[in-house]
């Protein structure tokens, strides 16, 4: 037996790893199998050289196993193995050594982190054991050897009887760890971060023939496009994601040059149109999982979607600020927004009618997109559509009646610019919008009894869409809630304030800060409406989001002189008028707003009164 110091100082490693990734202690994992397929890769090569020979009938793979009563977790491959020499350079030498440089990077990235934590490698071990064995024999025919430490100065090594080449590492896992004794965990962890690797990877392994691999050693996104049936993106992505709800549509990902980067990403099925969900995009790296949502790497905005993006070229062993920062990762995100930007486009243009059937589940993700990313905007900003009060889907230049946008090269962008000169000495287009279809149905019914038209915009992130465009757009539109202004919209003949009618209501309701003012209007059925000037009710709104509201924006009713209940009630005597200009009232409000409990006993009030009148 030979016994040695480690040649490094390692007794104080154990605590930094703990600091440093207890929250990620589930990587150990991970990192051991990945070693186990590396082994195997390296005795392939060899084979294919014609400088080793495989066994008949053998199958590479990498097969785990719990012995609850030794307290051990074992991983075993039938890689290329190590001899006694390796063992000392691989393991005692450049492993705990490579461990350290791991933990300066890891410190001096201070709490930035480091993406994936890969690298930590075999010592990795050490975080859920109290000492590890290594069993191992070469490809060679050398002598088997066991080596043992418990990871800080001390190791041991001696032959041993091993007779299959290859490499098993038995963790004799810490009290405080048992959950890692126990096959269902060690399931979970596989199919977590060894679910694409490249060789079966078994758990339990009984070598019966009836034993089943946890992974997928080929997974979809490796393969062609061309190649790929509809039917086994949605397996994939239901084996993946669990989710048994499947796609609208996805987006294949398969780059070579000038970085290498594959990968499947798909648009689910929204639950909720009133909230972002985020989604989960998978980032691998030669088939290992590295993280989840790793937002240097994947566009905010994209995290709405799930997927697995599998990049090689992606450097780990670096800070979260220097992927921020980093040229090839940038490259790698605007190729990914690119990629998702030019599906929607396509599907826009060759299958219109499936995009507006898909895009209930599209708007949240593609306005949150243009908002978030100028280059996802412009790609896509002329194939936002919005729903019209007629149930017809169209874009805003559609909905204005305006030409498509010209393409900008050649005599196209040419005259495109002389539009857009044009454009800056126009008053914007105004798009009326309705935020809630019953709530403002009765302005709803207005408008199209008049010929007119409004676009729907119910989402919870419309609000900050509109805002955005209008930023985007400032001489070509503004948008405008169907309850802002509908007395401009639908004004008949002018005629001069009818200053007593407006004296008979300020009376009547009695609320100061109520402007009321008198118009015909083309619709007479209705007596009176309520209108909110629309950028003091944005600025109500959004200080009511922050918490700083100072109340309602100030209301305006307007009096439809159209209309035989205005245009009589002046012939009522005093308690009538106080009567008829009060619910008049109450039924502007209705249609404005949802009634406070107070307004609402009001309205009920007066109904039962007129009821009662009307029966006698």
């Amino acid at each position: 037996m030979k016994e040695g110091n480690i040649k490094i100082s390692s007794e104080n490693m154990m605590p930094i790893i703990k600091k440093w990734l207890y929250s990620d202690k589930d990587i150990f994992l991970r990192e051991i199998v990945a070693n186990g397929v590396d082994a195997i890769t390296k005795f392939k090569k060899l084979v294919s050289m014609g400088a080793a020979t495989q066994n008949e009938g053998e199958e590479y793979c990498v097969k785990i196993s719990v012995d609850k009563d030794a307290g051990t977790l074992s991983v075993e491959d039938n890689g290329i193995g190590m001899t006694a020499d390796e063992v000392e350079k691989y393991i005692t030498q450049i492993a705990f050594s490579g461990a350290s440089d791991f933990l300066a990077k890891y410190e001096k990235a201070g709490g930035d982190g480091i993406i994936g934590h890969f690298g930590l490698g075999f010592y990795s071990a050490y975080m859920v054991s109290e000492y590890v064995e290594i069993f191992t024999k070469s490809y060679d025919g050398s002598a088997a050897v066991r080596w043992q430490s418990d990871g800080n100065k001390k190791y041991s090594m001696e032959e041993c009887d091993r007779a299959e080449r290859g490499t098993k590492i038995v963790m004799h896992i810490l009290g405080e760890e048992k959950e890692f004794l126990e096959e269902s965990k060690i399931r979970e962890l596989v199919r977590k971060y060894c679910s694409f690797m490249p060789y079966n990877i078994y758990v339990g392994y009984k070598g019966d023939g009836k034993d089943k691999p946890l992974n997928t050693t080929t997974p979809l996104y490796l393969k062609p496009a061309k190649d790929c049936t509809e039917e086994e993106y949605r397996e994939f992505y239901t084996d993946t994601f669990m989710d048994f709800n499947p796609p609208i549509f996805w987006v294949h990902l398969d780059m070579d040059y000038p970085f290498k980067l594959k990968g499947i990403l798909y648009f689910p099925k929204v639950k909720n149109k009133l909230e972002l969900e985020r989604g989960k995009v998978k980032l691998y790296c030669n088939q290992v999982f590295i993280a989840d949502n790793i937002k240097e790497v994947i566009p905010e905005f994209l995290m709405l979607l799930n997927g697995v993006i599998d990049c090689p070229d992606i450097p780990l062993n670096v800070s979260r600020s220097f992927l921020q920062n980093d040229r090839q990762v940038q490259r790698i995100t605007k190729y990914i927004t690119r990629k998702v930007a030019d599906k929607l486009v396509s599907l826009f243009k060759t299958d219109r009618k499936k995009y507006e059937e898909c895009w209930s589940d599209l708007a949240n993700f593609v306005k949150f997109g243009c908002i978030k990313d100028e280059d996802f905007y412009q790609r896509v900003k002329d194939i936002i559509i919005y729903k019209d009060i007629n149930g017809e889907y169209k874009n805003i230049n559609e909905f204005l009646g305006l030409p498509a946008e010209a393409e900008e090269n050649g005599e196209a962008g040419s005259e495109s610019k002389k539009d857009d000169a044009a454009d800056e000495k126009k008053e914007p287009a105004t798009v009326y919008y309705v935020s809630d279809e019953q709530q403002q149905a009765r302005y709803v019914k207005m408008f199209a009894d008049a010929g007119l038209n409004a676009v729907l915009c119910d989402n919870f992130i419309d609000p900050h869409f509109i805002s955005y465009l209008e930023y985007k757009e400032p001489s070509k539109l503004k948008f405008m809630r169907i309850d802002a202004d509908i007395a401009g919209a639908l004004k008949g003949d002018e005629g001069a304030e009818d200053s007593v009618l407006i004296d008979i209501f300020k009376n009547a309701i009695g609320d100061e800060k109520l402007t009321i003012k008198t118009q015909a209007l083309k619709n007479t059925a209705v007596p009176a409406i309520i209108n909110v000037d629309e950028y003091m009710r944005r600025y109500s709104e959004m200080g009511a989001f922050y918490g700083m509201s100072e109340g309602e924006a100030a209301k305006t009713m307007v009096l439809n002189t159209s209309n035989p209940v205005i245009a009589s009630i002046k012939e009522l005597d005093d308690e009538k008028q106080k009567f008829v200009a009060g619910y008049v009232y109450s039924l502007a409000l209705l249609s404005f707003k949802k009634l406070t409990p107070d307004e609402f006993e009001k309205f009920m009030n007066e109904s039962e009164k007129l009821l009662a009148e009307y029966v006698k």
